[in-house]
C-alpha cells in the first residue's frame, strides 16, 4: 500500500509564508507526477500547482509569481512554499501523487493526502 502524509499548515498573517510538505511512502516503485490542490469551504477542490518527476511545474494563475512547488525524488516528496499569502488562500490544501507500485508494472495509482488546514487572517 501506499500512503501520503501532508504537513505544514498552520495560522499565519496576511503578506506571511508558510511552506507544505508532502512524503509518499509504502510498496513504491516509482513517484511520477506530483501536485498540490486546494479546497475552501463551499468551493469546488482546485488545482494550485504540479510538477513532474523531471521538474516541470505549472500553477494556477492566482498563485503565480508567490508559490513555489518543487520535489526530492529521493524522499518522495514534495513541497509547496507560499509566500505573500492572501486570505483568499485561505482553504484545506491536498497532496496528489500518481505512483506506480512496485510489482504494478506500469500501472500507475492516484493517489491523495488527507488535506492540511491553511488559514490567512486579514
Amino acid at each position: 500500500q501506499v500512503q501520503l502524509v501532508d504537513s505544514g499548515g498552520g495560522l499565519v498573517q496576511a503578506g506571511g509564508s508558510l511552506r507544505l510538505s508532502c512524503s509518499a511512502s509504502g510498496s513504491i516503485f516509482r513517484v511520477k507526477d506530483m501536485a498540490w490542490y486546494r479546497q475552501a469551504p463551499g468551493q469546488q477542490r482546485e488545482l494550485v500547482a504540479t510538477i513532474t518527476n523531471r521538474g516541470n511545474t505549472n500553477y494556477a494563475d492566482s498563485v503565480k509569481g508567490r508559490f513555489t512547488i518543487s520535489r526530492d525524488n529521493a524522499k518522495n516528496t514534495v513541497y509547496l512554499q507560499m509566500n505573500s499569502l492572501r486570505p483568499e488562500d485561505t482553504a484545506v490544501y491536498y497532496c496528489n501523487a500518481g505512483v506506480i507500485r512496485l510489482g504494478d508494472g506500469l500501472s500507475e495509482t492516484n493517489y491523495w493526502g488527507p488535506g492540511t488546514q491553511v488559514t490567512v487572517s486579514s
